[in-house]
């Protein structure tokens, strides 16, 4: 019970403690909302929804829209060759060689439904042109790291 001296509730340190976390509290809600881009969200939808991307083993992701430039992400580039993304993505292919039919024909999917995923995303009135971007975390994920 309060005496007379002491006024009923929390203390002036616990006081001024909540109000500093309610205002970092506030602070980090805003900043979390300020970096969540709502257009690369409608644009992955965008690709999630499309029935051929979303019977594909890898997801193709709208990293960032700048100036009218995607990023997407891709398990292949220029630094890696597809061959490596495609054996994490079909475990059967480990063993076939990079020419045999199977690769081609996984190879050949693969330019498909990326060049799917490019269109989609291409054909929308704010983005100008597709940057691919390699998904070096994906990969690290299959166990093939990118020097």
């Amino acid at each position: 019970m309060a005496t007379k001296d002491q006024a009923p509730g929390l203390d002036s340190f616990a006081r001024r403690y909540l109000y500093l976390l309610g205002g970092v509290m506030l602070v980090a809600v805003l900043w979390w909302l300020s970096t969540g881009d709502s257009r690369v969200d409608e644009l992955n939808e965008l690709l999630r929804v499309d029935t051929a991307l979303a019977e594909y083993p890898y997801t193709f992701r709208v990293l960032s829209l700048n100036n009218g430039v995607a990023s997407i992400s891709s398990p292949r580039s220029a630094q890696l060759s597809a061959v490596q993304g495609l054996r994490a993505m079909y475990p059967e292919l480990r063993e076939v060689g990079v020419q045999s039919d199977e690769m081609m024909v996984a190879q050949q999917r693969l330019g498909q439904v990326q060049s799917r995923a490019a269109q989609l995303v291409s054909g929308q009135a704010d983005v100008k042109r597709v940057r691919w971007v390699l998904d070096e975390r994906w990969l690290a994920a299959h166990g093939i790291y990118v020097q």
